[in-house]
């Protein structure tokens, strides 16, 4: 079973219609004894990073979430998901995250031409970095939808694939079993379905 976090952020239910398009159980729960019980975590995340980081530590999802991390089990975060990953955001100020992945994130308009459009919004191909069992059924070159405004720095160690942006955007990201996808799986067609049904195969660390 796939437990997919809710803390009051995210496109949750397009990503429960997901992994059923593929063939898995996946349940959308703010209750930390239904994550314990489920075999792989998803944290999602749409919006500001200061109200997201907040609602997930007032609910208790995040010392849900890393404890099972701590324990070994998959945990994919997306698009904010992915960000709340990190040490730091400073989108409007400076605000702490999880921690699971060494790293900050920052405003995506300092490193892009003024001519590209913020937030970044469309269909780009991947560029990978590290062979990952996250992409098997994928290609380098194969298109995900992105929406967002800030980016992953200063994590190099842990980026899995890239794309173009008018700078080298940080797509996805993995420390052990801790994965992150800047793009959204949900919304990516075949390919992110192919993402989450390799996610869907990952085993425990």
């Amino acid at each position: 079973m796939i437990g997919i976090v809710d803390y009051g952020v995210g496109n949750l239910f397009s990503l429960q219609s997901s992994f059923k398009m593929i063939g898995q159980d996946a349940v959308v729960t703010g209750d930390a004894k239904v994550l314990a019980q489920s075999d792989r975590i998803i944290l999602p995340g749409v919006g500001a990073f200061e109200d997201a980081a907040a609602k997930l530590r007032e609910t208790g999802m995040a010392d849900a979430v890393l404890n099972e991390a701590e324990k070994g089990k998959p945990l994919m975060g997306i698009c904010l998901g992915m960000q709340l990953l990190f040490e730091k955001s400073f989108e409007y100020g400076e605000h702490e995250g999880l921690g699971l992945i060494s790293g900050n994130v920052t405003d995506l308009r300092k490193d892009i031409p003024d001519s590209l459009k913020v937030p970044h919004i469309g269909w780009n191909s991947l560029s990978f970095k590290k062979e990952t069992p996250l992409f098997k059924y994928i290609k380098e070159g194969d298109f995900v939808y992105f929406v967002h405004s800030f980016y992953a720095t200063e994590c190099s160690d842990a980026i899995l694939a890239t794309a173009e942006y008018g700078t080298e955007v940080t797509a996805a990201v993995c420390r052990d079993n801790v994965y992150g996808c800047q793009f959204h799986p949900e919304k990516s067609g075949r390919v992110g379905l192919d993402i989450l049904r390799a996610f869907c195969e990952l085993q425990e660390e």
